[in-house]
Formats: structure tokens, sequence, C-alpha cells
């Protein structure tokens, strides 16, 4: 009777895996997330908050998670070369962000996470005017979907995931820029 409930297990444990790797296995290959936002701000208000990596404590709602992480800042002070590279030893994990595009329209930053994964991805703020000094804020990340990340997928929506530290970080960035 052990004998039995055991391989019935077993069998279901089995079951459960082969259905998890088909479900990853049909994942996409690459991931988007995107947030939008309007701001009751001109772009050149805005733009001065995202191209200076230093700005970013003011909205980043990745800049408290964890207090004692190490931030070096290098580059260009702002716009196309700026670099921002943090170390933590809690969420925030440790990586690097550098402004590769620099345009009233767009700011793309390349950005290279080195733990708790390693993952290469792209992320942008595109900044369009809305007339009456209003501007529609998108901030997006765009990479590539390994084998890992897919069966992580299965279990926690990426968009999900991401898409809420995005709203925060985009709802703060508004509050930062109107108040200027």
């Amino acid at each position: 009777m052990l004998k039995k409930v055991l391989l019935t297990l077993v069998a279901l444990l089995a079951i459960g895996i082969v259905v998890v790797l088909a479900l990853a296995a049909g994942k996409p290959d690459t991931f988007r997330v995107e947030r939008s936002v309007t701001v009751q701000a001109p772009p050149e208000k805005i733009a001065p908050l995202i191209e200076n990596f230093q700005s970013w404590s003011a909205w980043s709602p990745y800049e408290k998670l964890d207090p004692s992480m190490k931030r070096v800042f290098s580059g260009a002070p702002s716009g196309k070369g700026a670099v921002y590279a943090w170390d933590g030893t809690g969420n925030a994990g440790a990586g690097r962000m550098e402004i590769v595009e620099s345009t009233p329209q767009r700011i793309g930053i390349r950005l290279d996470f080195s733990k708790p994964f390693t993952a290469h991805n792209m992320a942008a703020f595109t900044l369009q005017p809305q007339g009456a000094g209003a501007t529609r804020v998108t901030w997006s990340m765009d990479g590539p979907a390994p084998f890992v990340s897919k069966v992580m997928q299965v279990f926690i929506s990426m968009d999900t995931m991401i898409g809420r530290d995005f709203e925060a970080g985009l709802a703060n960035l508004k509050t930062a820029a109107e108040k200027v």
C-alpha cells in the first residue's frame, strides 16, 4: 500500500514537472514590460529627472529596496554616457545602467544585472508631448527570456512583477516632475 502511494506521488510529480517544462517551452523568447502615465509638465522638465541617475532617488522604487546599497556614478554627469552601478545586499541585487540614447523624445538605457542573476536588458523612457504642457511618459523594458526565466514565468508573470514597480516609479516621477 505504501509503495503504491509513493509510486503515485512520484508519477504525479513527474507529470507536474513535464507540464511545467512544456508550458515554459511555449513562452516567448523575449519579454517586454511597459507602463505609461501622463505628467502635467513638459518633456524638458521630466527628462532631467531620468537622464541624471542621481535624480532617481527622488522617484525610482528600486532606490528604496536596500538602504545599504552601494552606488557608483561615472561617465557623463547626465544624458548619453552616464553610468550608474549598484551593489546591494538585499532585494536590489547588483548591476549597471548606462544611458546609450538621449533625445528629447527618448532616453534609452542598457541595463545589466549581475546578481541575483545575470541579465542584459534594454530600458527606455519615451516622452510624448500631449499639448497644454502635458507629457505622456512610457517606461519600458525589453530583454531575452532564457529557459530558466520561462520556467519562472509559468508561476510569476514578469509583466505583473515588474509592471507594479514601473507603475510606482511613474507615479513618483509624476509627483517629482509636477513639483518642479
